[in-house]
């Protein structure tokens, strides 16, 4: 929703900046423009007269994740002048994701910005997008490479699953039984993140074991109903790790209801508010994320210098305006580390 650093002041900005909004307005006809700047102010690409149209495509809009994304988007779209379109699933589809694409790709939109559910599936919407001329970034979940011009990666797989397993073991003291929820079996940045775990778990913590992996399709009821099905199943489970951000909350009302809190720790990727109920009762020990609006609004930043030739292959920094300047890796933005939210520290933020 896949290492434990310090606290990157830019992470105290940000949940003082950006956080605590209440999500947009629905969107109507199937996608929500936010026309930022007026028309007729100086263009910021596309041609005289015209603004840059950036098309958002999130794997589910209704996920909390995806929501906090949205904010800094529209963020980044007021500070670029730009019109913004916002459109995805309600739910984790990767058919219904390629659907969209294809009515931007007909409406004709400067670029499209993709989290990508299936990197194999929407990668050929994708490339049409391409050879129509418009240019295509990708952020959170990756597309194939030849595909989009950029990722904007909010941290490698590799910090991901270390700063997950690394956590797991502390809490286990390097020996026990685990198990996995992730949102789905086919997401690619969550295929990576598990690969990560796992050869972190090998090559460090060979007492540990996960004895399961499960998919909840994004949803926190379904999350709640596989942790207990793991729990009944695997009574010797000592740690629930959730590698998207709904399964966190729900992982851990299974364990509350199970009468399991202390027993069987429940750590993951999540947001701050969602899970700082049950980080206080002591039942979710750990939450770790990255700066989502931050990742939001950086993608946005990346989209619309692609498309105006200013971020070119072969870069190694980027500047998104007040945002600040980023490492590029080949052709990935990088956003930055994850941060380790618990009881100590999780009220000095609010998104």
């Amino acid at each position: 929703m896949n290492r434990f650093l310090s606290l990157l002041p830019a992470l105290l900005v940000l949940a003082l900046a950006s956080v605590g909004c209440k999500p947009s307005a629905p969107d109507t006809a199937g996608a929500a423009q936010t026309k930022t700047g007026s028309d007729a102010a100086a263009p910021a690409g596309g041609g005289a007269g015209k603004a840059l149209t950036i098309a958002f495509l999130p794997k589910s809009k209704g996920n909390a994740y995806f929501i906090a994304a949205r904010q800094g988007a529209e963020q980044a779209a007021k500070e670029l002048g730009i019109k913004l379109l916002y459109d995805g699933p309600t739910e984790p589809d990767p058919a219904k994701q390629n659907e969209i694409v294809e009515t931007w790709i007909t409406r004709g939109v400067d670029v499209i910005a993709a989290a990508c559910e299936n990197r194999e599936g929407i990668s050929t919407a994708l490339r049409k997008a391409q050879s129509r001329g418009i240019k295509v970034v990708t952020f959170d979940a990756d597309a194939l490479p030849d595909a989009r011009s950029f990722f904007v990666n909010q941290a490698t797989p590799e910090g991901i699953g270390n700063a997950l397993t690394d956590e797991a073991a502390r809490l286990l003291n390097g020996s026990g039984e685990y198990a996995i929820i992730t949102a789905s079996l086919t997401a690619g940045n969550m295929i990576e993140w598990q690969k990560a775990i796992e050869k972190r778990n090998a090559e460090k913590y060979p007492n540990l074991k996960r004895v399961a992996l499960r998919p909840c399709d994004d949803l926190k009821d379904k999350a709640f109903a596989e942790a207990t099905a793991i729990l009944n199943a695997n009574p010797n489970v000592k740690l629930l790790m959730n590698i998207c951000s709904p399964a966190v909350p729900g992982a851990a009302e299974a364990v509350k209801q199970a009468g399991k809190a202390g027993q069987v720790k429940v750590i993951g990727l999540g947001l701050p508010n969602e899970n700082k109920r049950y980080v206080k009762e002591g039942v979710t020990d750990t939450v770790i994320l990255w700066r989502v609006v931050d990742l939001g609004r950086l993608t946005i930043h990346v989209a619309a210098a692609t498309a105006r030739g200013e971020l070119k292959p072969g870069a190694t920094q980027f500047t998104a305006g007040a945002l600040g300047s980023f490492k590029v890796s080949g052709d990935n933005v990088l956003l930055g580390e994850p941060f380790k939210f618990t009881k100590d520290n999780i009220d000095q933020f609010d998104f």
